[in-house]
């Protein structure tokens, strides 16, 4: 939004005072953090999960007190009952992230990385929203040189996982268009001056508190409407929230990135899907080859060869299986928690998309919801339905599958 402008002014103002003084105050790196990290300072951050993460207070919009407590791969917000208007500027960023911000960088990420070299760069985050006025945002950073020591002058893009009431982006509202199996609204604006950047924000027309993003599908789009050079380097991906009013409740449980995540591209070959809990595979019920067969939990089988039934090609995001040639499926596209996961003829809808984690889990990104097996179930013939990722920080090995 317009953070990065007051962001800017304000180091700016600092530096101008630090040069009254006749001396130079070094950058600060983030401090580890450890079991209940209470974070107040305005602009303080910490390190977390061996430094892989940092995670900052930024209240550069406000002065009344925030503070949070800090896990080690998340946090929450516990002070800052915001109020500021909601037509301007919001009050802070609480956030999380990888790369570098303003000098103060993690560590181990593979950032900056150049947007021409990317392969599948990819983030999950599980989140907790409550009442007020705010976004829910990655803010991903793209600079026209490798290492700045400030403000980036490539792009700003925003990714809008959910939001709760009139904030709207920087910019205007130029396209809708549809990534990753889910519904966008494209805002555009150019902001700054020396340096000015461009401020692209993708808002997720059905919210969600749980969401995986390939960002190079982010960037792709980006790429075609214009507004980003793909020499361009990435510098951070930061995962947030911007409070106009309210603040505290909200908190991210969970947050990971990783350079090369696994692809949901067209694939090759098949693969099982077996689940973490149980160790039974994603299996075809009964070999069923109809609309709406069941999909269930089930022995993997150890015979010679392979079972068709427990086969499953990765296409365009879907998954197909071997037997019957349909579908992994979302019944009739629905998004609550409970609905049932089935095969049905491949037709190219959100119900169809699944998105492979870093973390192990699978999400729907129509829904924001993981494949999960029904009841924590680990027996033979226990169904699929999609349901709330686990939001206890980590994961739930019900909804934790690995392919092989």
């Amino acid at each position: 939004m317009f953070r990065s402008v007051l962001r800017t002014l304000r180091l700016t103002g600092t530096a101008a005072a630090v040069a009254v003084a006749t001396f130079v105050l070094p950058v600060a790196t983030a401090a580890p953090a450890h079991a209940d990290t209470t974070l107040c300072d305005q602009f303080g951050s910490v390190a977390v999960s061996g430094g892989q993460y940092v995670v900052q207070n930024n209240e550069w919009g406000d002065t009344i007190p925030q503070c949070l407590d800090v896990t080690n791969d998340g946090f929450t917000v516990t002070t800052g009952d915001h109020n500021v208007g909601t037509s301007g500027a919001p009050a802070a960023y609480p956030s999380i992230y990888a790369g570098c911000h303003y000098g103060n960088c993690s560590t181990g990420n593979g950032l900056p990385q150049q947007v021409s070299s990317f392969t599948n760069p990819q983030s999950s985050v599980n989140f907790t929203t409550t009442a007020g006025s705010w976004d829910s945002s990655y803010d991903i950073w793209f600079d026209t040189q490798a290492d700045p020591a400030g403000q980036n002058d490539g792009e700003e893009l925003m990714i809008w996982a959910n939001h709760s009431g009139p904030p709207t982006p920087f910019g205007t509202k130029v396209a809708t268009v549809t990534i990753e199996g889910a519904v966008w609204d494209v805002w555009y604006g150019r902001q700054g001056t020396s340096p000015a950047w461009n401020t692209v924000s993708y808002v997720r027309e059905q919210g969600t508190n749980a969401i995986t993003v390939n960002i190079k599908d982010f960037t792709n789009d980006s790429i075609a409407r214009g507004y980003m050079n793909p020499a361009w380097y990435m510098t951070s991906v930061q995962f947030g929230f911007e409070p106009w009013q309210g603040g505290p409740g909200l908190g991210v449980n969970s947050f990971s990135y990783t350079s090369d995540g696994t692809t949901t591209g067209s694939g090759s070959g098949s693969t099982r899907i077996v689940g973490q809990g149980s160790g039974r595979c994603l299996d075809d019920q009964n070999g069923g080859t109809a609309d709406g067969t069941p999909v269930q939990l089930y022995d993997c089988y150890a015979g010679t060869g392979t079972w068709p039934n427990q086969q499953w090609t990765q296409t365009n995001g879907t998954f197909v299986n071997a037997n019957s040639g349909k579908c992994l499926d979302v019944a009739g596209g629905a998004t609550t928690d409970g609905t049932q996961v089935r095969q049905w003829t491949c037709n190219g809808t959100g119900a169809q998309q699944w998105q492979v984690n870093a973390n192990g889990t699978i999400t729907n990104p129509q829904s924001g919801k993981c494949l999960d097996a029904v009841g924590q179930g680990t027996a033979n013939g226990t169904l699929l339905q999609i349901w709330d990722c686990y939001a206890g920080g980590g994961t739930q090995s019900n909804q934790v599958w690995s392919l092989d």
